[in-house]
């Protein structure tokens, strides 16, 4: 028999096996209907949690119970014991707590026809007591309980639990039963959200909301995900980015707003990359790129001390020293890895013949600042452990952003890279409308060469723009690679509860 022959027989025989056990787990329910419980119950009136009941009783002495009635709610997760006793382990929201059931508190009818009929999985509301065993367990002596939701399918076998990482991006509900460090991580996450838009809100920005929806997918060099109004009968493109409606604004007079919220790219999908993911775009106006570089520190920082309490973390077994920032421009980053100075050059042929020295790979099209910016991502992105700033990146990867004033080959533009990933990009916005104009009207000739994700042509932007943009400073931070990053995450799907995944053969 072949390995793949006896792969399909054990899950076969895996399938059978589940299958004998939920019809058990049915005939349990219908025996909880015929004794006149509904197995899927009604609300139920909760006065504690395990964890804080676990801190409280903690100095309680070995056998002292408390006099305090709790009334708990959760998922049973073990049964351990016979006869006429058994431990339980509940999990609610808080964590684990162990109960103790015992036929002469429950009596005989409930201890025998109910609880007997209990299975890991099930969903019970109960009261009791608290009391700590001779063990030192803070524990709660069961004096009734309900059935609030019958479990017909079984959790994963207690000791190997759920591994399969298909299965738990696939089923995160039941990721999240099985294993309390995926429930962690989604707090952490809540939690550096919260971080984010309180570090934002104390210093008078505004959080606000723009569409999902546009007829022109701006603000980004992406390719956008297209769907169709019937009523307008029009195509619309899923945002890419929320910066071109943020800028406008700006144009209107709120000179400090952001926006938290999912934006939408068709592209590929790897441990950094899911084609929906959560971003923040900030504006600040009479500010510019060196401020936003100053509020992305802040936000970092702020967000580590939140749910590390500390800015010194480690990351898939790197130590990082959030507070040890450099900021470097990204010609001198690739003078220091290549000794080669490629905005020396002052024709592109100068600028090839760098890269082909390096061989560094670069398309027929790229001018200088593409052919730098190839030479960046080839020789210098990886490196980046340390948090750094990469500023002064090419106009002509830089659509949107401001011209340096004294060298207009460059933008005053940042990149911030941590652990070689980019996490945020920023910089003073471009406010001139005919160099505007002028910068989409090039990128509709990459586009016509066959440059997909080059920018559209946005006329009522420029229209914006012509009515007075003051001095913008703008920064977009991916919050799922914030996140990664404080959880100790390797890849976005971790830190996503739905991550995007191919459906399976029916």
């Amino acid at each position: 028999m072949s390995d793949r022959e006896k792969q399909a027989q054990e899950q076969a025989e895996s399938t059978q096996d589940i299958n004998a056990l939920m019809q058990v787990r049915r005939e349990k329910m219908q025996a909880f209907r015929e004794m006149g419980i509904e197995p899927f119950g009604h609300r139920y009136e909760v006065t504690a949690y395990a964890e804080p009941l676990k801190e409280k009783y903690a100095s309680l002495a070995e056998d002292e119970e408390a006099g305090e009635e709790v009334a708990l709610a959760g998922r049973l997760m073990a049964i351990r014991g016979h006869g006429k006793a058994s431990f339980s382990t509940l999990n609610d929201r808080t964590g684990n707590i162990q109960i103790y059931f015992k036929l002469d508190v429950l009596g005989e009818e409930k201890y025998k026809q109910q609880f007997k009929r209990l299975d890991i999985g099930d969903i019970i509301g109960l009261r009791g007591h608290v009391f700590k065993t001779r063990r030192g367990e803070v524990t709660v002596r069961v004096e009734d309980f309900e059935l609030l939701s019958k479990s017909l399918r079984p959790l994963p076998e207690k000791f190997h639990g759920l591994k399969d990482v298909d299965t738990r991006y696939r089923q995160r509900y039941l990721d999240l039963i099985v294993n309390p460090e995926v429930r962690d991580t989604f707090r952490k996450r809540t939690r550096i959200m919260q971080s984010i838009r309180s570090y934002l809100d104390e210093r008078d920005f505004l959080e606000v909301e723009t569409p999902v929806l546009s007829t022109i997918a701006g603000g980004a060099a992406a390719k956008p995900f297209i769907t169709h109004h019937n009523a307008l009968d029009i195509d619309l493109y899923l945002r890419i980015a929320t910066e071109l409606s943020l800028k406008r604004l700006v144009v209107g007079g709120l000179d400090r707003v952001y926006e938290m919220g999912r934006v939408f790219r068709n592209e590929g999908m790897d441990v950094r990359h899911n084609p929906e993911f959560t971003s923040i775009e900030i504006y600040q106006a009479f500010a510019d790129y060196r401020d936003l570089m100053d509020i992305t520190e802040g936000i970092v920082q702020s967000a580590a001390r939140a749910v590390l309490g500390t800015t010194k973390i480690n990351y898939q077994g790197v130590d990082i020293d959030l507070e040890n920032v450099k900021r470097i421009s990204m010609n001198d980053a690739v003078k220091e890895a290549t000794g080669k100075d490629f905005l020396a050059c002052e024709t592109v042929e100068q600028a090839r013949a760098l890269a082909d020295e390096l061989h560094v790979p670069y398309e027929e099209r790229f001018g200088i600042g593409g052919i730098l910016n190839a030479a960046f991502e080839e020789k210098v992105e990886d490196s980046l452990v340390q948090p750094t700033f990469i500023t002064g990146h090419p106009t002509e990867i830089s659509p949107l952003a401001k011209r340096n004033p004294e060298d207009p080959r460059i933008t005053d533009r940042f990149e911030f890279f941590v652990y070689g990933r980019e996490l945020a990009n920023g910089f003073t916005e471009l406010n001139d409308p005919i160099d505007q104009e002028g910068r989409f009207l090039e990128q509709l000739k990459q586009r016509e060469a066959g440059d997909d994700e080059a920018h559209m042509m946005d006329r009522d932007f420029i229209t914006a723009l012509e009515y007075g943009l003051p001095p913008t400073g703008g920064l977009g931070i991916g919050v799922d690679r914030l996140v990664m990053l404080l959880v100790d995450a390797p890849s976005i799907r971790d830190v996503l509860l739905f991550p995007t995944m191919k459906p399976l053969a029916e």
